[in-house]
């Protein structure tokens, strides 16, 4: 059984906070984006908790709602980027040879592509751009890296025996692949699953900021985008770039410690050394006490002798010369 480290805790409670801000906000709260509230940029008030925008409209509203479409964009493009990763890997991870090269050649095209690029040109080419779309075109540069780590897994899983056994049965490729291979890097998919909607969070907020973000919606960087051209920071309105630069940074940072909690968790190599780090503390601290249980034996003794007591029965051949602290013995015989 999966034992999740408090890290792994931290960041599921600030990533299911997020969450819970996004999808219930809107019901508990209400939320009309289009409505004006007030006027350009007023301060932060009872009527508008955030206060307003550039064009009136109230933040806190913006703030919920783009939050959701940030994360449905990212959720979306985390699924189509793993599944298409997760597919070509799989393939040239287990057939290797001529399928592997072709397979691993178009991915390395892919790479060398810079993503930003195509990001823009895709998203300009569209006339509409919808969540899903933009969530899409998002998956369609982000998938290369995936596959590249799942074909190495799948390599590494092809030469087992239990696989040599289900060929020699007349299992089809497809049934080995979903039952014989795949389940071995269900945790390493599951990382790069979480790797994957922060980066396409992080993706859309870039493209929104330089205003190629989804049509007639709101989302994060569609909010940084309006206090940009709107100038927020030069008429000192923080309240309108601050909040949702600190809801992307919450959630990068949430999903990144969770991808790394969850490397802990699935790493036998990681485990090892938590515990042996946690063996090592506790022996040293037994270590201490020892040691200081031993220095309060020896300066009991110590104490017992400097009062006069014997210490020790002379032994066979030797004499007592003295008494006190000043006794001392000698062996007879010795000289």
């Amino acid at each position: 059984m999966a034992r999740f480290t408090p890290r792994f805790w931290v960041a599921a409670v600030i990533f299911a906070l997020v969450v819970a801000f996004a999808v219930l906000g809107p019901m508990l709260f209400g939320a009309n984006p289009g409505k004006d509230v007030g006027g350009l940029y007023d301060p932060p008030s009872s009527h508008a908790w955030l206060g307003t925008d550039d064009l009136g409209h109230d933040v806190f509203t913006n703030l919920m709602l783009g939050t959701r479409t940030s994360l449905i964009i990212g959720l979306v493009a985390g699924v189509v980027a793993t599944l298409i990763g997760v597919v070509l890997g799989l393939l040239a991870g287990y057939h290797g040879g001529v399928v592997e090269e072709a397979l691993m050649g178009v991915t390395n095209v892919a790479l060398a592509i810079p993503a930003i690029v195509v990001l823009i040109l895709l998203s300009v080419a569209i006339d509409f751009r919808s969540i899903v779309a933009m969530a899409v075109v998002i998956a369609i540069t982000s998938w290369p890296w995936t596959a590249r780590a799942v074909r190495a897994q799948a390599s590494s899983v092809r030469t087992r025996e239990h696989l040599d056994v289900a060929r020699l049965s007349g299992a089809r490729t497809f049934d080995i692949l979903m039952w014989d291979v795949l389940p071995y890097l269900m945790s390493y998919i599951a990382m790069a699953f979480v790797l994957q909607v922060s980066s396409a969070i992080l993706a859309e907020a870039g493209l929104s900021l330089l205003g190629l973000g989804p049509s007639g919606s709101v989302s994060l960087g569609i909010m940084l985008n309006w206090a940009l051209v709107g100038e927020s920071l030069l008429n000192g309105a923080w309240w309108a770039f601050l909040p949702p630069t600190i809801l992307l940074t919450l959630v990068a940072f949430a999903l990144l410690m969770l991808q790394s909690s969850l490397d802990e968790v699935f790493n036998p190599r990681l485990r090892r050394g938590r515990r042996q780090r946690g063996a090592a503390a506790g022996a040293g601290a037994g270590a201490s006490v020892s040691l200081v249980t031993s220095g309060a034996v020896a300066a009991e003794t110590l104490d017992v002798g400097a009062a006069g007591e014997p210490v020790a029965e002379p032994g066979a051949g030797e004499r007592v010369v003295g008494s006190g602290p000043d006794r001392t013995s000698e062996r007879s015989g010795s000289a």
